[in-house]
């Protein structure tokens, strides 16, 4: 049996918040708790917005854990596991099958470029070694390679592959998926500020950055959208729009850790290369929360 999945809704890509030069266990657990009190759906632990590429793989596997125990099964655990080496990749994701993830985040392998087949055979050789799905974030602007529909349907007859993490930004891609692979395809945005397009074309949900700092409107989007009522929806992204922009006028995750600190969810500590916000992209984040009603 294809271990499928149906992830509906808002999941946010966590943060990674950082102490005295170490992950911060206890502000760690606390987001988890608070964003599933503002009403998040799912839980996506050391993504790119997680800094992944700056933890060791202990601290990896350690925020894994830590994101399932606190999260206690109330909503699903996407916990990242990828990698441009495969053997990693699939330790990464054998880890977070035992430690009780609901499904694996694999993106597309980095920097090596490998070729569409070299991309098959990277999450073949992924999907033989676990029993959980698997969700492939295809992220052109970071990875570099782009994963076509036709690898993506390829993957889609293994039992493991999932659906797709999508942040290409292509409306058309959407819709190019669903007719490629069906409806239970399960396409997540990555991209928070095309959401509502992405929806309009069949999206299932969102693996969203804004959602660290706005859950409860995140969450609410999602909900307004699957009533069918497309007005509220509008009006809430039209709330959230300046944060889904300004949110990326440097390089994620420093702008949203600067956001969460004003809320005073965390330190805005993070690893080099990634380095504080300059003071104008301090203004234009404070601008937007000011404007999604999150702070005065």
């Amino acid at each position: 049996m294809a271990a499928k999945t149906k992830f509906r809704g808002s999941f946010t890509a966590l943060v990674t918040p950082f102490k005295n030069g170490a992950v911060d266990e206890a502000a760690f657990r606390s987001l988890v708790n608070w964003q599933i009190a503002e009403g998040t759906h799912g839980l996506v632990p050391v993504g790119t917005t997680g800094e992944s590429p700056t933890l060791s793989h202990d601290e990896h596997k350690r925020v894994v854990e830590w994101c399932i125990a606190e999260a206690k099964g109330r909503v699903p655990v996407i916990a990242g596991a990828g990698s441009n080496s495969t053997k990693e990749a699939i330790e990464l994701a054998e880890h977070a099958e035992k430690a009780g993830a609901t499904a694996v985040l694999v993106v597309t392998p980095y920097y090596n470029k490998p070729t569409q087949e070299g991309l098959y055979q990277h999450f073949k050789a992924i999907n033989d070694a676990i029993g959980i799905p698997i969700i492939i974030y295809n992220i052109p602007p970071r990875s570099v390679i782009d994963m076509s529909v036709d690898t993506m349907k390829r993957l889609f007859e293994l039992k493991n592959i999932a659906g797709v993490k999508d942040a290409t930004a292509s409306m058309v891609r959407v819709s190019q998926q669903r007719a490629a692979m069906g409806e239970d395809f399960n396409q997540l945005s990555g991209e928070d500020a095309t959401i509502i397009g992405y929806m309009a074309h069949g999206g299932h949900g969102c693996i969203s950055v804004t959602s660290n700092v706005a859950p409860r409107l995140c969450s609410e989007f999602q909900i307004a959208w699957q009533k069918g009522d497309v007005a509220t929806a509008l009006k809430i992204h039209d709330k959230l729009m300046p944060l889904h922009t300004n949110l990326f006028i440097e390089s994620n995750p420093a702008p949203v850790k600067y956001a969460m600190s004003l809320l005073g969810k965390l330190d805005e500590k993070l690893r080099l290369p990634m380095v504080p916000v300059a003071e104008s992209t301090r203004a234009a984040v404070r601008s937007a929360m000011v404007h999604a009603g999150l702070i005065n």
